[in-house]
């Protein structure tokens, strides 16, 4: 009985993580768009941006990434140059929800409409992660956090990719009921992303893995 190998193709980590950027900073901005709740990974910068709205969405994304990359050279008890290029995609990142903004919101808004926003963006958020996770290169801090912590503590990285952002929702949540006094930015759309997210990242993950494979400049 003959047995039919998949062809593996190789692909640039270099282009793969340019086109999760991109596609990662648009599912951040139309889960908001959608109604149903803005991403679990952004909930938190969202909510600073409400509390203290004199800095963009994007401004404070960027700050909030640094104090993960600066979390985790600390877990690691050492300085981790890779990190450092990790928020510098993350400022990119920044920007361009900030760039995405300006567009996304003369989108229709009808109910129809906003459940086709709210389907896209998971299934874009979710499959830029998985694509970015194989990059080879370092990537956004807010998707760079879970896999490391994942790689420092041996826990599974779906089981951390849904702690850590059910724990970002908790700080959401206590930050704009304490200083809006109701919730602001979460919806069912959130709450339904932050707890199958992580699953559904992995199962991508492994369908990439049947037919891709990245090089990059820091491919050994």
């Amino acid at each position: 009985m003959e047995t039919q190998e998949e062809t593996i193709h190789t692909l640039r980590g270099e282009a793969a993580l340019a086109l999760a950027v991109v596609i990662n900073s648009l599912g951040v901005v139309l889960m908001l768009y959608s109604g149903a709740g803005i991403s679990a990974i952004s909930s938190v910068p969202f909510a600073f941006s409400e509390v203290l709205p004199r800095l963009t969405l994007g401004t404070w994304t960027y700050l909030f990434q640094g104090l993960l990359v600066l979390s985790l050279m600390v877990m690691r008890k050492k300085f981790v140059p890779q990190y450092l290029f990790s928020f510098v995609v993350g400022f990119v990142f920044g920007e361009l929800l900030d760039l995405h903004e300006l567009w996304v919101n003369q989108l229709p808004t009808g109910l129809g409409w906003r459940v086709v926003y709210f389907v896209i963006s998971y299934l874009l958020i979710c499959f830029g992660i998985a694509l970015s996770n194989r990059c080879k290169l370092p990537i956004v801090p807010t998707d760079l956090f879970p896999r490391e912590l994942a790689d420092i503590t041996g826990a599974a990285y779906s089981r951390i990719k849904i702690i850590f952002d059910l724990s970002c929702l908790a700080v959401t949540m206590a930050l704009t009921l304490i200083f809006l006094g109701h919730l602001d930015g979460l919806g069912i759309g959130t709450i339904l992303a932050a707890c199958t997210m992580g699953k559904v990242i992995g199962l991508i993950g492994k369908q990439m893995d049947k037919h891709v494979a990245f090089v990059s400049i820091l491919s050994h």
